[in-house]
């Protein structure tokens, strides 16, 4: 199975990003999507699971804050903002999540964190990245993958 994870989109949906998008199973999207369009967008392509984040005002009050999905036997916990996680997640593989815009990687304890960056507007000089997971017999493999700045065609400096 695989799964496409992204976050922070904020009204962009780059070409890049949906040829990635046409090879995944599902989609975990954690927030600040800011356009409902977007998120018919993103239905196209995989079933998808997203999380409302802090740029998400009225037209997301549907979305929920917080998510827990098991896909191909891992367990997910999705949240915008790390810092609104629970101490405590019995069950969980692995944790996504966004608002940083910044990439973010790492096992901690058993638990898989996972940021993938924002693939939306470029803001703060960061790079412009998303995820691509491979799920195998309850196995998570998670790819980096980083659009290039020339392909930006957009940019918040």
């Amino acid at each position: 199975m695989n799964i496409a994870i992204l976050s922070d989109t904020h009204g962009l949906l780059r070409p890049e990003v949906v040829e990635y998008l046409k090879t995944a199973d599902a989609i975990l999207h954690a927030g600040d999507i800011n356009q409902q369009e977007i998120v018919d967008q993103l239905r196209q392509y995989a079933p998808l699971y997203i999380v409302r984040g802090n740029n998400d005002k009225e037209w997301a009050e549907h979305i929920p804050h917080h998510l827990t999905v098991t896909l191909g036997g891992v367990s997910f916990y999705m949240v915008h903002n790390k810092k609104e996680v629970p101490a405590d997640l019995p069950g969980i593989n692995a944790v996504v999540f966004g608002h940083s815009h910044k990439y973010f990687q790492e096992e901690k304890d058993g638990l898989l964190w996972l940021n993938p960056g924002s693939c939306g507007p470029r803001r703060f000089h960061q790079e412009i990245t998303m995820m691509m997971a491979e799920v195998e017999n309850g196995t998570l493999r998670v790819e980096k993958v980083t659009i290039p700045h020339e392909a930006a065609w957009w940019s918040w400096a």
